[in-house]
């Protein structure tokens, strides 16, 4: 789980670096589209471990 939240992280610093240096616009499109990849992955891979006990 760690990982996961790590990797949020990291999505979200680059978004934000997208926002804050114009003209790197697409870094925004990048962030946000894996920081939402990788939360649909976590919440999948909790629900999968959490009906496996």
């Amino acid at each position: 789980m760690g990982i996961i939240i790590g990797l949020l992280v990291v999505w979200a610093v680059v978004a934000v670096l997208g926002i804050v240096i114009k003209g790197l616009f697409w870094l925004i499109i990048v962030g946000a589209v894996l920081f939402v990849a990788t939360g649909v992955i976590g919440f999948v891979k909790r629900e999968a471990l959490s009906r496996r006990r």
